[in-house]
C-alpha cells in the first residue's frame, strides 16, 4: 500500500518526507547535542523517524546539517545524497552508497527524481577544511517539493518555483541572529514570493539553542515563525504559510 504524501518538521533542518512511497530524510539531527555547546531545546525525536529511511539528503558539511551519530543511526548502507566534492567526507567515514549530485543534476531513487539546486553558504565543515559547495533539493514525484538548506537569496531561485506544492524554508538558527548566507524570517518570506508554493513551511527554528541563551528561549524559538507567516501573507498572499511545530506533520490533499 503506498503511504501518503506527508512532510514531517522533526527540528532543526531535519524534515521527513514521505512521498511517492519513499521516506526521505533531510540534514538528519536526532541527538541531543551539536558540538557540546549546541543543545536541543525541544522535545527528543520520536525514534520511528529514523527508522525504514529509503534515502537521506544532506545539504552541506557544517555540524548541525551533517551529524555523523545520527546518520550512524540511521545506517551505512541507506544511500545518501550531497553536494559535489561532499562525497570523501562521508566515505571516510564509513559511508558506502555515497551520491554526489552537482547543481542542477538529477537523479532518481525509486518513485521520486532528486535535483540538486544552487544555494549561497559558506559551507565548509572547519575553518581551513577544504571548500565544498552547498545545495538544496528539489524532490519531484507526484508532488513537487523544495528544501532549500541553508541559503540566502539568490539569483534563479525564482525559476526554481512556478510548479512547487511546498517549499521548506529555514527563518532562524540556534542564537540570536544568522549572518550572510542565511535566510532569516523577513528574506525567507521574499523567498516565498519569488518562489511561489502552493505551501512554505518554516524550518531551521524551534529546536537547537546555544547552551547560553536559555532566558532568551522564547525570543529566539518561538517568536520568527509567527513573523514569517506574517510577513507571507503581507508579500506573498497566494502562498499558504504552514507553521509545524518540531514533530508535527502535513499532510497533502489526495492529488
Amino acid at each position: 500500500m503506498t503511504r501518503p504524501d506527508r512532510i514531517t518538521y522533526v527540528g532543526h533542518a531535519t524534515v521527513l518526507l514521505e512521498l511517492g512511497g519513499m521516506r526521505l530524510l533531510t540534514d538528519p539531527v536526532l541527538g541531543r547535542r551539536i558540538l557540546g555547546f549546541i543543545r536541543r531545546h525541544a522535545a527528543e525525536p520520536d525514534p520511528e523517524v529514523g527508522e525504514g529511511i529509503d534515502g537521506v539528503l544532506i545539504s552541506h558539511l557544517h555540524h548541525d546539517h551533517l551529524d555523523f551519530p545520527t546518520l550512524r543511526r540511521i545506517g551505512r548502507d541507506v544511500p545518501v545524497f550531497v553536494p559535489a566534492g561532499a562525497g570523501r567526507t562521508l566515505r571516510r567515514h564509513g559511508f558506502s552508497e555515497v551520491t554526489e549530485v552537482g547543481a542542477a543534476e538529477t537523479v532518481k531513487l525509486g518513485g521520486v527524481n532528486i535535483t540538486a539546486t544552487p544555494a549561497i553558504h559558506n559551507a565548509r565543515r572547519y575553518k581551513l577544511g577544504p571548500r565544498v559547495a552547498a545545495a538544496g533539493y528539489v524532490v519531484d514525484g507526484e508532488r513537487r517539493v523544495y528544501f532549500a538548506g541553508d541559503t540566502d537569496l539568490f539569483q534563479g531561485m525564482a525559476a526554481i518555483g512556478g510548479d512547487l506544492d511546498a517549499a521548506l524554508l529555514p527563518i532562524a538558527g540556534w542564537g540570536p541572529s544568522v549572518g550572510t548566507g542565511h535566510l532569516d524570517w523577513r528574506r525567507a518570506a521574499e523567498a516565498a514570493a519569488m518562489l511561489r508554493p502552493r505551501v512554505a513551511i518554516p524550518i531551521h527554528w524551534g529546536t537547537m539553542l546555544r547552551f547560553d541563551l536559555g532566558r532568551r528561549a522564547s525570543e529566539i524559538l518561538e517568536q520568527p515563525p509567527r513573523r514569517f507567516a506574517a510577513q507571507v501573507a503581507e508579500r506573498a498572499p497566494g502562498v499558504r504559510a504552514v507553521v509545524l511545530e518540531p514533530g508535527e506533520s502535513f499532510d497533502f490533499s489526495p492529488a
